[in-house]
């Protein structure tokens, strides 16, 4: 949920970096208004790491072509965003995953898992920031049993509940994602 400390106060990224860390919180800010969430629930963890896993195997297979990473990481996307989206895929640099992810300014996906406290910040104010620092942006409703998926240009998501599938340059074959299996897996009806 949005935040600010004043009315009037527009947070830098690098004030929101120089925050202490608060264990179970997140801190993020988009054009400068300061975001803090809980920690994630139980189905959203088995979320993340069902994707995570998923997209971290794709990522890495030959050909390589990035890295799957979760929502530890602080991507700063311009002066007054730093975000850490649930999982991102970042692309080689250089031919090589990167070092250090100052060194990417566009993403090849980033994916959002819905939270109570996130539903504004990932379908409104966030939204358009990654549709412009990413080829793609998903946004896991895992509640409703469905996800969003954004592309640049779009003014509406696809709205998919059976499967997605993310065919990004330099593959043969899509990878495809089983939505209900997903769902299953994250509210732990998967044996």
């Amino acid at each position: 949920m949005g935040m600010p400390a004043t009315l009037d106060h527009k947070w830098t990224a690098e004030e929101v970096l120089a925050l202490p860390d608060e264990p179970g919180k997140r801190i993020e800010c988009v054009d400068g208004e300061l975001f803090v969430s809980p920690g994630p629930s139980l189905p959203h963890e088995r979320a993340f790491i069902y994707l995570l896993s998923a997209l971290r195997a794709y990522a890495a297979a030959p050909p390589r072509i990035g890295e799957a990473l979760g929502s530890r990481s602080d991507l700063v996307l311009d002066r007054y965003t730093v975000v850490q989206p649930d999982v991102f895929v970042a692309p080689l640099v250089d031919g090589r995953r990167p070092r250090d992810l100052k060194e990417c300014s566009h993403f090849l996906l980033i994916a959002e898992i819905l939270s109570p406290s996130s539903h504004r910040a990932d379908r409104v104010v966030k939204r358009r920031k990654y549709q412009r620092s990413a080829d793609a942006y998903w946004i896991v409703d895992i509640n409703g049993r469905l996800v969003e998926r954004w592309l640049p240009d779009d003014d509406r998501p696809e709205i998919l509940t059976e499967s997605i599938s993310w065919h990004p340059g330099g593959r043969d074959e899509p990878l495809v994602i089983e939505l209900p299996g997903l769902f299953r897996e994250a509210f732990g009806e998967a044996p």
